[in-house]
């Protein structure tokens, strides 16, 4: 790992958690990438450390889990309290992410989960409160995930 970025191993390593952090063991990047198990051991808590990796999350089909109302709720924040007031967001009950928008004014995305349309207004009542204004509410079918292509061993990085 170099001081400033990230070398093969470190993006071979993402790469691999990427696609199934929960099935991927030391020893199988390992394998792939010609290195020792404790070298990849070592290298992970080293991108935990620095906050490159920054947690292993359960992705979630609330639907099969029998909650239907997975809802992506737009919100607009002061810019100068955006990042304060979606950290409050994350405590409203009911709200599994948050996300940070750098520009335009809908620029705070809560994603949560409602057992009835009475809790998702009481969600939103709930970040109104905090300071949020609520733009837009949509209900999410389904989510797709994936790797980042430029940590994968044949993908290419300019750092």
């Amino acid at each position: 790992m170099t001081l400033t970025g990230l070398d093969d191993l470190d993006r071979q390593i993402l790469y691999a958690l990427q696609q199934d952090a929960r099935r991927t063991s030391s020893q199988t990047i390992a394998d792939e990438a010609g290195v020792s198990p404790s070298t990849v051991r070592n290298r992970i808590q080293r991108l935990e450390e620095r906050g490159i990796i920054r947690g292993y999350h359960v992705d979630v089909d609330y639907e099969r889990a029998g909650h239907q109302l997975y809802t992506l709720i737009v919100c607009t924040a002061p810019v100068p309290r955006r990042e304060e007031l979606a950290e409050a967001a994350v405590d409203v009950p009911g709200v599994v992410r948050v996300e940070e928008v750098m520009t335009g004014e809908e620029n705070v995305h809560v994603f949560a989960v409602g057992t009835d349309s009475d809790d998702l207004s009481r969600i939103g009542r709930d970040l109104d409160d905090l300071g949020l204004e609520v733009a837009d509410e949509d209900l999410i079918r389904s989510v797709h995930c994936g790797p980042f292509e430029r940590f994968d061993a044949d993908g290419t990085d300019d750092s």
